[in-house]
């Protein structure tokens, strides 16, 4: 946006990308997959906050990436086949979702610190605003909605 004073051109805001920001990666299982996973996540952080002047702090950076961690540690162990990391965000939101070929649903265990493993998804669910979890004609799509911590 601009406004004309006595013709120089004043700058009076920034122009807000009208799309959310949206990029995906695919992974066959390889070992470091996980690990790329986590690189290609902080990538897109850097990208919000470049092209959404997102102001993320650390708490919410940190949440992301190990959400990502997790969704794509559990596609990776419990599906057969490639699977697919997408990242959808705005300044204020970001969504992490991981389609798999597997079409059995996660379960979600009740909480029990003397438990070894199987914390996944309730740490997933601690971190995330929304988790939803369905089948989709490939397999399934486990999809958590963060809130960056902007302000």
């Amino acid at each position: 946006m601009t406004s004309h004073l006595d013709g120089a051109v004043i700058p009076t805001g920034f122009d807000v990308p009208v799309e959310p920001l949206w990029r995906s990666a695919h992974f066959t299982g390889e070992p470091g997959c996980i690990a790329e996973a986590r690189r290609f996540a902080a990538h897109f952080l850097q990208e919000l906050r470049t092209e959404w002047c997102a102001t993320i702090d650390e708490r919410a950076d940190g949440a992301v990436l190990l959400v990502v961690s997790e969704l794509v540690t559990n596609a990776d162990r419990h599906s057969d086949g490639p699977y697919i990391l997408e990242l959808e965000g705005t300044d204020t939101s970001l969504t992490v979702a991981v389609y798999d070929s597997s079409a059995s649903l996660p379960r979600v265990f009740p909480r029990n610190p003397e438990r070894v493993g199987r914390h996944g998804l309730e740490i997933v669910r601690a971190l995330a605003r929304d988790v939803r979890v369905e089948r989709v004609p490939v397999g399934k799509r486990v999809r958590a909605v963060l809130d960056l911590g902007a302000g």
